[in-house]
């Protein structure tokens, strides 16, 4: 296909989604398998332009004064892509899948010298309009380059798995995808997002992934993962363990030595850690499948308790666009309430002398500064590690930056780390 065809099927896509709100993956496979002629390098092309027109939504519509799927891609096509009006005109004429030729009213607002003169700071930042003053809170007075930064294209992170090789060994036999050759942090590799219509490359059906040498892992996730601090004989209890990416990387820093009680309240979310874990070759991790008292045994016993909690995902808006433009306050609540709960619940599982690691992939102080700052009011025999202690105690070689907090927390964003956006507390309990 050339791009006039990949335009059009880029805004039938997006049609598609409005019409029947489905999930975009599901929306794109569903046009791959009604136009099967269309080769990988389009379906690829078709996903960055449909990825790209949601990322940035808001000041694509302001830009063209609507939200119509044809004006958003059109949008992105000239002022993310680099494409000239008159070039896409006269490409598209002739063309059978093109979409009709651009008018003199959408060539004027394509090619205006400030395509976002008078818009409000949500636009610029391209976040739903009531989410602004949280971000304020969060990051004061730059809080929408902070914004727009989780509207750009994600990179492909992977974090070499230490149990089986290095990060060297992984290097070398990945070299003829071309990772970056910057070691940002100790132990991951990265593929840049890239441009237009380029892909990231296909890492899964590598001989490293395959025998457990690395996992798909972006750096911000590893970063937290490496903050929560497991040590090598310490008994730890991962309660919100999902598919087990940070279990994972913890059993990597324990050196397989001591042991990992592996939970989720949700056993569909906990399957896939089975299959991840024998092909990593990790044997300190003990499983516990949710049921009436799976854990009670483990009360008040543990050196180190780690709750990925919950959370709106705003961290991760980068990857999962639509959701930012789902978000509700209603939600936001309800995983404040759900993370206090959590907390509360962990706590319990914290032996004297002990740490309680509290960790969210969101950018909102709901879910990070002031929940922790509210645990400690109510607990007082628990106090935070300071946040650049904490930093500096893992990250003082490496080549990236996070924010800090007074209550402890370290922050990871695409703005100021090209990170996923994640926050992390360690919380210590009086001996």
């Amino acid at each position: 296909m050339r791009l006039p065809g990949r335009i059009s099927a880029a805004i039938d896509v997006l049609a598609d989604l409005d019409a029947h709100r489905r999930p975009v993956a599901e929306a794109l496979k569903a046009w791959g398998l009604a136009n099967r002629f269309a080769g990988a390098g389009d379906r690829a092309a078709i996903g960055n332009l449909v990825y790209d027109a949601l990322r940035r939504k808001s000041s694509h519509a302001w830009a063209m004064g609507s939200d119509a799927p044809r004006a958003l891609v059109l949008s992105v096509v000239v002022r993310e892509w680099g494409e000239e009006v008159e070039k896409l005109n006269a490409g598209f004429e002739g063309d059978r899948f093109a979409p009709a030729a651009i008018s003199d009213d959408e060539a004027a607002r394509l090619t205006a010298a400030d395509p976002l003169a008078g818009a409000p700071d949500h636009v610029k930042g391209d976040v739903p309009e009531w989410t602004a003053p949280h971000l304020a809170e969060s990051f004061g007075e730059g809080w929408v380059d902070e914004a727009r930064a989780l509207s750009g294209r994600p990179p492909l992170d992977l974090r070499v798995n230490t149990l089986k090789t290095t990060r060297d060994r992984m290097m070398r036999s990945l070299d003829h995808l071309k990772p970056d050759e910057t070691q940002l942090i100790p132990n991951g590799i990265r593929f840049p997002a890239g441009v237009r219509d380029s892909r990231t490359p296909n890492v899964q059906i590598e001989e490293g992934y395959l025998t457990g040498g690395f996992e798909v892992q972006d750096f911000g996730s590893q970063i937290v993962a490496e903050l929560a601090s497991a040590k090598p004989n310490e008994q730890v209890l991962d309660l919100c363990a999902g598919a087990g990416g940070k279990t994972l990387a913890m059993a990597a820093a324990m050196h397989n030595r001591g042991q990992i009680f592996a939970y989720d309240s949700d056993r569909a979310r906990l399957a896939p850690i089975y299959d991840r874990l024998k092909r990593a070759g990790v044997r300190n991790v003990q499983v516990r499948p949710p049921k009436p008292g799976a854990l009670d045994d483990l009360a008040g016993k543990l050196d180190r308790v780690v709750i990925d909690a919950p959370c709106t995902g705003s961290g991760t808006w980068r990857r999962q666009p639509t959701a930012k433009w789902k978000l509700t306050p209603e939600q936001l609540a309800q995983r404040v309430a759900e993370q206090r709960d959590i907390l509360a619940h962990g706590a319990s599982f914290v032996k004297p002398g002990g740490n309680l690691v509290y960790i969210t992939c969101s950018v909102l102080p709901e879910e990070n500064q002031r929940q922790v700052t509210d645990f400690l009011a109510a607990n007082p025999d628990f106090r935070a590690i300071p946040a650049n202690t904490l930093w500096m105690s893992h990250f003082a070689a490496a080549k990236v930056r996070a924010r800090f907090s007074p209550e402890g927390g370290v922050a990871t964003t695409p703005h100021t780390t090209g990170t996923d956006g994640f926050y992390c507390s360690v919380l210590v309990r009086s001996a």
